[in-house]
Parts: C-alpha cells; sequence; structure tokens
C-alpha cells in the first residue's frame, strides 16, 4: 500500500537534479557536513579485522540446523552459505531448512529443526516471538538458538531467549543510508523509501531511515512503500510504474530495506525511460548480495549498498555456537557499518572485512 507525505519537519524544496547538483545546500549545511564525513569514513575499504582473536579451540563432532525465513531472500541465503563454509572449515555438519516466508511455513520449519534434535539452530531473518512454542522446544531440549537478524539488537537475547543475535547495528545501517542520500543530493532529494512492514527489524530499520532522513528539510519523502519481500517479485514492478507516473522528476533518490526491491524495481524504470546510472539513485539498506554489487558494479538502476558481511557474519554464527558449547560467553562482535559503490568495491560481488577466515581457523585451530 501506497503511504505519501512530507517528512514530520521537512518544508517543500526542489529536489531537480538529485545527485548531479551541485548548488550549495540550503536546509541542513551542518547535517551535511556531518553526512559526507560519515559516508567518506564508510566508503574505506582497509581497515584491519577488529573482531575476536580468542576462543575456546572447536569442540568436534556437532550438528547445526538453519531455520531460513526463505531462502529467496539473498541476505538469509547468503548467511546460510556463511554458515555452510564456516562449519566445513570446523568439521562440524549443517541442515538447511527451508520456511518459504510465510507464518505456517517457518513453523513447520522450526519444529522439524527441533524434531531433529541438533546442537543447535539458527534462527534466520524471522522475529522469534513468531514461533514462541517453538523456541520453547528447543529451550526445553537445551538447544541453543543464534540468531541471524532476528531481534533489533546484536548479541544476547532473554525474550526470546537467543545465545546471541548476529547483525550490523540496524540504527548504523539506517543512519549511513540517510547520510549517503543527504551528501550525494547535496540536501536536496525526493525519496521513496521500500520496506516489508511483516518483519519487525526491517520495519524498525525503515522507520529509523525516515528520521535520518527528516533531519535535512530539502529531503522529502515522496512515498513510503509498505511490500512484503515473498511479494516483491509480483508487486514491486507495478509499484513502481506508479510511482514514476506521480512523482516523475521529483523521485530522485531510493531506500531499500534489502537490495532485492531493486532487482525487481529494474525492469519498471527501464520501462519508464529512466537510466540504469540514475536518477533515481538507489541505495540498498542491507545485505548486499552478489546481484546487488552486480547492478552497482554496472551502473544498472542501483548505486551502492550498505553490505551485511553475510559470510563473515556465517562464520561468527559458528564460532558463537562454539562458545556455547564450550560453555563461555558470546563474543560480542559487531561488524562496522560499510557504504559499497562502483568507486570502491573493485568489481567484488560481496564485501566481508578482510581478514575474517583466518582469525576464526585460528581460534579453532583448524
Amino acid at each position: 500500500m501506497l503511504a505519501a507525505g512530507v517528512l514530520a519537519g521537512c518544508e517543500r524544496g526542489s529536489s531537480a537534479g538529485g545527485g548531479d547538483s551541485t548548488a550549495g545546500p540550503r536546509g541542513c549545511p551542518a547535517v551535511l557536513a556531518r553526512a559526507k564525513a560519515a559516508v567518506e569514513r564508510a566508503e574505506r575499504s582497509d581497515a584491519p579485522w577488529n573482531g575476536p582473536t580468542r576462543g575456546p579451540r572447536a569442540v568436534p563432532g556437532k550438528t547445526i540446523v538453519y531455520v531460513a525465513q526463505t531462502m529467496t531472500n539473498p541476505g538469509v541465503a547468503g548467511a546460510a552459505q556463511g554458515v555452510r563454509d564456516a562449519a566445513k572449515a570446523i568439521g562440524w555438519r549443517v541442515r538447511v531448512i527451508d520456511g518459504g516466508g510465510t507464518p505456517a511455513g517457518i513453523q513447520a520449519a522450526l519444529s522439524e529443526a527441533v524434531t531433529l534434535k541438533p546442537s543447535g539452530i539458527v534462527i534466520g531473518g524471522f522475529d522469534p516471538k513468531s514461533t514462541a512454542r517453538q523456541v520453547a522446544q528447543a529451550d526445553a531440549a537445551g538447544i541453543p538458538l543464534i540468531g541471524w537478524h532476528a531481534v533489533a539488537s546484536p548479541g544476547p537475547s532473554t525474550k526470546p531467549r537467543l545465545f546471541t543475535n548476529v547483525t550490523t547495528r540496524v540504527e548504523g545501517t539506517a543512519r549511513i543510508s540517510a547520510d549517503w542520500v543527504i551528501a550525494r543530493s547535496n540536501g536536496r532529494a525526493g525519496v521513496v523509501v521500500f520496506t516489508d512492514a511483516s518483519i519487525p527489524f526491517a520495519r524498525n530499520k525503515s522507520e529509523l531511515i525516515r528520521k535520518g532522513l527528516a533531519r535535512c528539510r530539502d529531503v522529502r519523502l515522496l512515498a513510503y512503500e509498505n511490500i512484503p519481500i515473498p511479494d516483491a517479485g509480483s508487486r514491486t514492478p507495478q509499484e513502481v510504474s506508479s510511482l514514476l507516473s506521480r512523482f516523475r522528476d521529483e523521485w530522485t533518490y531510493s531506500v531499500a530495506i534489502n537490495d532485492l526491491y531493486f532487482a525487481d524495481a529494474a525492469p519498471a524504470l527501464r520501462a519508464g525511460g529512466r537510466r540504469g546510472s540514475g536518477p533515481p539513485f538507489n541505495i540498498g539498506a542491507g545485505d548486499g548480495d552478489p546481484s546487488a554489487f552486480q547492478r552497482i558494479n554496472h551502473r544498472q538502476y542501483q548505486a551502492a549498498t550498505v553490505p551485511e558481511p553475510l559470510s563473515q557474519q556465517g562464520w561468527q554464527m559458528i564460532d558463537e555456537f562454539n562458545r556455547a558449547f564450550s560453555g563461555r560467553a558470546p563474543s560480542g562482535y559487531t561488524a562496522p557499518v560499510h557504504i559499497s559503490t562502483a568507486a570502491n568495491s573493485a568489481g567484488a560481488t560481496s564485501w566481508n572485512p578482510p581478514g575474517y577466515r583466518a582469525a576464526y581457523r585460528k581460534i579453532w585451530g583448524s
């Protein structure tokens, strides 16, 4: 459903020119300066590994079940692949069960996982509250649960009970996405935000993005599109066509809680006569799957992403399970926020903090 309006506290201003504007800022010079500095820091790609370097040696013979919200979500699938790769390195077995993106399917998948009596279960991209009965069964069986984007914040959770939740800080991802729009547009933009309000994590992220954009008076929220991820393929093209018809050249930027929206938006933008290099200039506030990098590197309807280090997070989940099995506390690590563009990705199709594989292998002794 389309919800359009002006950002709270913002005044209507010109958004013509979008990212090509060279005029000085009118409404938010201090915010613009801070946004440009933050974006410059986030676009650096040479930061050293600042994650864990110490921990328990590998506990042998474990089996992990990764329960996926839906494997059509590139982030969920990318994290699952990271878990598979890390499990191979540490010598464990992994099984992935796809919930199919529906409440009933996710509940059935987690029920199956508990029945298998694995050493640990990953809550892959869905709200554990929607599977409260199955979570309670896993807890009663003494099966540790680790979340990936399962709750809003990284680290341990008591309600629901998670040994830890692996994610970047949603506040940082949302803020830097808004900063990128503000910085690139020189403080003047007409923005569409794409979200999935059925996922609490995604809904919270998009609300934070909206608040971040509201810091600049000449950045206007044209529309707030609520499209469930499982429906993105069918609904996004129709909604994008409607947005083009409604806002025309006023629409200069987009922010989506997941890169996949831009894969589905591209045909409609192309049909509407928009160039792949924009406008609208599009940034994905999350995931950074290979197809997003391909669009960015070829300048095809996506200019940037704030990628989750999906492979590193998969390795981190295995390391966190190893800590749980060893009676240790979680590592406490959260990956830094990063922006990938054609200029800094060097043709890569993912981003992960450098040195993570060697660091985890050294910890495990593998």
